[in-house]
């Protein structure tokens, strides 16, 4: 018999912390994840790698600023939207 979806959800979460309280260096483990995050910002301004590094640089941050402000209107947006309902 299949496990119930929040079973299977409190399991995971359990797994989750009981994994993060063994973790001795938080920052070292998601660091690869950081740097992939980041190098898409890299991609989305510069794919051909032409641009000086320090320009590119700039780009790329106002890319993930871009990115970031665009989660915050459409979560505005989803608040104001469950608000009216």
């Amino acid at each position: 018999m299949p496990m119930p979806s929040n079973e299977r959800t409190l399991r995971a979460r359990l797994a989750a912390h009981e994994s993060w309280a063994t973790t001795e260096d938080r920052s070292a483990r998601t660091a690869r994840a950081r740097a992939a995050f980041d190098a898409r910002f890299d991609d989305e301004v510069d794919p051909a790698r032409v641009l000086l590094p320090r320009i590119r640089a700039q780009r790329a941050e106002s890319a993930r600023k871009a990115y970031f402000a665009r989660l915050a209107l459409k979560s505005a947006q989803a608040r104001r939207e469950r608000a009216q309902s």
